[in-house]
């Protein structure tokens, strides 16, 4: 696997990719990403995250997007356009280890539905439903079930990928996003960031789960979870 951090000269950009990559929006972040792959034919081989590059040190917000791509072959950088830090990606790790973690992801559970296909069912909207419309919905008690309906989320699959948590984890935005499609409903899903500590228990599982990223919505920017010894 690959790490790489991508950069993307917005002068060698449509006006119209622009104003997408800007705005944060995921479908056009993901069809641009695809251009460091030009030989690759079959399922998509990368997850990726997007962010605000950071200043440097003693330096003025640059406000440009930068993206963390995590990738089953070398990206291929494209001049005036896509400037990418690339290096192999290989942990070594080991039961017990702790590692610092961040990940964007796309926290649904399957519903199912009489005489209908199963649905995805939003698990922070799910948590929200019980208040009334109005000040409850933006009450202290509101945002604390959302918080802890997400964190839950995260910790019943936690065993599964391969590590727990030690500490309830940070719980950041939370965004709904509608993607335009050229026929019918735009796509809808959520995301919401999460930071935190974990400890690895099987290593071989969480790593395979780092290759293959946590949840849905893989193709619109979540579930690339970054790691750091702390």
């Amino acid at each position: 696997m690959y790490l790489s951090r991508v950069r993307v000269d917005l002068n060698g950009l449509s006006r119209e990719t622009l104003f997408e990559i800007m705005g944060g929006e995921a479908y056009g972040a993901h069809q641009l990403l695809w251009r460091l792959f030009p030989e690759h034919q079959g399922p998509r081989p990368f997850l990726f995250r997007q962010e605000m590059d950071e200043p440097e040190e003693g330096g003025a917000p640059r406000g440009l997007p930068l993206f963390y791509v995590l990738s089953d072959r070398e990206p291929v950088p494209i001049p005036r356009l896509l400037e990418t830090q690339c290096k192999p990606f290989a942990p070594a790790l080991e039961a017990g280890d702790k590692l610092a973690f961040r990940l964007r992801a796309n926290p649904t559970v399957a519903k199912s539905v009489a005489g209908k296909r199963g649905q995805r069912a939003d698990v922070l909207m799910a948590a929200k439903y019980p208040f009334e419309v109005g000040k409850e919905r933006t009450s202290q008690a509101c945002i604390e079930a959302m918080d802890e309906a997400a964190r839950g989320w995260l910790a019943e699959r936690a065993e599964f990928w391969g590590f727990h948590l030690p500490v309830k984890p940070e719980v950041g935005a939370y965004r709904q996003h509608a993607l335009p499609k050229d026929r019918g409903h735009p796509i809808r899903f959520s995301s919401v960031d999460y930071e935190g500590l974990l400890e690895v228990t099987e290593p071989g599982r969480l790593i395979e789960m780092l290759a293959q990223g946590v949840g849905r919505a893989k193709a619109f920017g979540c579930g690339l979870m970054l790691l750091r010894r702390p």
